[in-house]
């Protein structure tokens, strides 16, 4: 269901429309997105991605991560590095504030974990900078930064269970 209504969400996005176009997005539909049709734009060692939400503006992610390679990829650093504690494929959570407006999307993060411990966010950073590295941004993705919205959407409403696409 959610494959259609990407393709609905691109197709207007190509029309210059002065009508809001509203979409309900909901949480079933995303993950079930995520399991059988985004498969292959998921990075290798990231499996069983999930998002819930938790309320309104606020979002919950969540994805076994092969924590090995995140550690690997680093210089060694001091016995004091929890990167060094952390092996294995584990669940990685991040919970957090989604605002948007004007086309522009920032993630605020109010915490993270692996598996039941919390970790702190520079940890989390060195996740997402590892699995979300391309040519344009060696470094990956950083948490902090602004993003830009797909498709002409201008905001995302997110509340319990759903989210409404405005373009």
């Amino acid at each position: 269901m959610l494959k259609q209504k990407v393709a609905t969400i691109n197709a207007h996005a190509e029309k210059q429309s002065r009508v809001a176009r509203r979409t309900i997005v909901t949480e079933s539909e995303v993950n079930s997105y995520l399991v059988y049709e985004a498969r292959d734009q998921i990075p290798v060692g990231v499996v069983d991605p999930t998002i819930s939400v938790i309320g309104p503006g606020r979002l919950s992610g969540r994805a076994v991560v092969d924590l090995d390679a995140v550690r690997k990829q680093k210089a060694p650093t001091s016995l004091l590095d929890p990167m060094n504690y952390l092996m294995g494929r584990l669940a990685v959570t991040a919970v957090g504030r989604l605002r948007t407006s004007n086309g522009i999307g920032h993630f605020d993060l109010e915490s993270s974990s692996v598996g039941s411990v919390p970790i702190p966010k520079i940890l989390l950073q060195e996740i997402v900078g590892y699995y979300s590295r391309s040519a344009e941004k060696p470094g990956g993705i950083s948490l902090d930064d602004p993003f830009p919205l797909p498709a002409r959407i201008r905001e995302i409403q997110v509340d319990r269970g759903q989210a409404i696409i405005v373009q």
